[in-house]
């Protein structure tokens, strides 16, 4: 969730105005947008092996149909709620959907596999703009209490279940259509949304508008991280230390460093990096990329066990994942029951820790082994993990901070969790891609072997998260942040 504006610089509507009385309706209208948002960041991958034979892509290139998506999400997401602010919110999320429809609809165009990662990238920063503005438009526009904390539940809920959902809806247009609907389903959808926007959604801006928005920052730390994902994903072609992948490793560190520089010397940065001091807030975000690189190369390798070893159709596929929503909701709803019983440290460390067990569980899979036994055990323990690990980390992640910084912490979050899925998954499938090159056996046998290589790295991902969680974190500090974390009494309540 991101850019949570605070009341005391924000536009609100009163409880008597026409826009009040129809809140109702912009709930629905922003919470479709989310879910669209939420779920293209899933919905491709039981789709990829379809898009892999018609557009020709290679296997180390396949992840940038996910990872250009990612990448322009999070780069530009709090950039995007900066702009709202400023510009306007609604302006913004009418601006975003256009975006991110005309992209869909290139996206399902595509015949070449340079278009289809172009117009993936083009979807990636229209839903930048469009989920902060979708967030701040419940904030200003809901009336304060029971009213708001339902609304702030089902967004919560969207964006919780949202990736979830992609996966089997994904496997449903695959099979019953072709690829090319996971992303043709979202024209409508985003006409539809578009419309009711215009005429349903107030307008509101931040009453302290002095500043600018920093293009400049977004730009550079986007571009820094789509040449690091780039030098990781071709490292196996160029070799580790070649003087092309040192060369794209030194421009990388070089427009990130030149990110860090300009929010020191900005009058109005994108990050205030004195935010990072706060441990708490540090130590969530960090845990968080190492979380959401296991998961989405969970999501991504899966799905290529399920359909090129197994033979599972996308249909197939995505019912293969369902356990995978059904396993964070409950433990997202457990894990507030723990939380009061034995601490947020504690309850994090065990989500982590399950997580890791259920990685570890699918590095013994094969190309015969049985979805009841070899996977599904390793799905039920890692989705449990996931739910226990995740609500713990949004609370110290959003907790413990200035009112005015809240926006910012939230967004830092919301980020973590795109570029962690996006490098996990560019670390992973370089791993995965050379262990299956350097196997010397049948060509599903070291097909499997790239895959459980990835399961592998990936529980050693969330077994260091957990240490660092373990040595860095306090339990009173993690628990006062918990405490303290807007809105979070209301979202329980919801």
């Amino acid at each position: 969730m991101t850019d949570l504006s605070s009341p005391a610089t924000t536009r609100h509507v009163t409880e008597d105005s026409p826009v009040a009385r129809h809140w109702a309706v912009t709930v629905v209208v922003v919470c479709l947008a989310q879910f669209m948002v939420i779920l293209d960041a899933t919905i491709t991958n039981v789709a990829l092996p379809s898009i892999q034979s018609d557009l020709h892509f290679s296997p180390a290139d396949l992840q940038w149909v996910v990872n250009a998506y990612l990448l322009v999400f999070g780069g530009f997401l709090l950039l995007g709620g900066r702009a709202g602010d400023l510009l306007g919110r609604r302006r913004l999320f009418v601006i975003g959907i256009t975006i991110f429809t005309f992209a869909s609809l290139l996206d399902g165009l595509a015949t070449s596999p340079g278009f289809l990662v172009g117009a993936r990238a083009l979807q990636g920063l229209g839903a930048a703009l469009v989920s902060p503005a979708a967030l701040s438009i419940i904030t200003t526009t809901v009336p304060e209490g029971p009213d708001r904390a339902k609304a702030l539940g089902a967004f919560a809920a969207i964006s919780g279940g949202g990736g979830a959902v992609g996966l089997l809806l994904g496997g449903l247009l695959t099979d019953a259509l072709s690829w090319q609907w996971v992303f043709f389903v979202n024209v409508p959808v985003g006409l539809a949304t578009l419309a009711l926007a215009l005429r349903y959604v107030p307008e509101s801006k931040a009453e302290d508008t002095e500043g600018g928005f920093d293009l400049v920052g977004a730009t550079l730390v986007t571009s820094g991280l789509v040449v690091l994902t780039y030098a990781i994903v071709k490292a196996q072609d160029f070799g580790w230390g070649s003087a092309k992948t040192l060369g794209l490793g030194a421009v990388a560190i070089g427009l990130l460093g030149a990110f860090t520089w300009t929010q020191r010397i900005f009058k109005h940065p994108l990050i205030k990096l004195s935010i990072f001091r706060k441990r708490t807030l540090t130590t969530a975000n960090f845990v968080t990329l190492f979380l959401l690189s296991g998961m989405q190369a969970f999501f991504f390798f899966g799905s290529l066990y399920f359909q090129q070893i197994k033979g599972f159709n996308a249909l197939e596929s995505g019912l293969a994942f369902v356990p995978m929503t059904l396993g964070i909701i409950a433990g997202s709803v457990s894990s507030q029951k723990l939380m009061a019983r034995f601490g947020v440290k504690a309850v994090l460390l065990g989500g982590m820790m399950l997580g890791a067990a259920g990685m570890l569980w699918t590095v013994q899979l094969t190309p015969d082994s049985s979805y009841w036994v070899g996977f599904l055990p390793g799905i039920a323990l890692l989705a449990l993990g996931i739910g226990h690990a995740f609500v713990p980390l949004t609370l110290i992640a959003t907790g413990g901070v200035a009112p005015d910084e809240s926006g910012l912490a939230s967004g830092l979050f919301n980020t973590s969790q795109q570029v962690g899925g996006a490098l996990g998954l560019a670390v992973l499938s370089t791993f995965a891609n050379s262990a299956t090159d350097s196997f010397h056996g049948a060509h599903e046998d070291a097909l499997v072997h790239g895959y459980t290589t990835a399961f592998g790295i990936g529980a050693a991902l969330l077994a260091l998260a957990a240490v660092v969680t373990w040595v860095t974190l306090r339990s009173g500090e993690a628990n006062e942040s918990a405490a303290s974390a807007e809105g979070v009494e209301a979202l329980v309540a919801a």
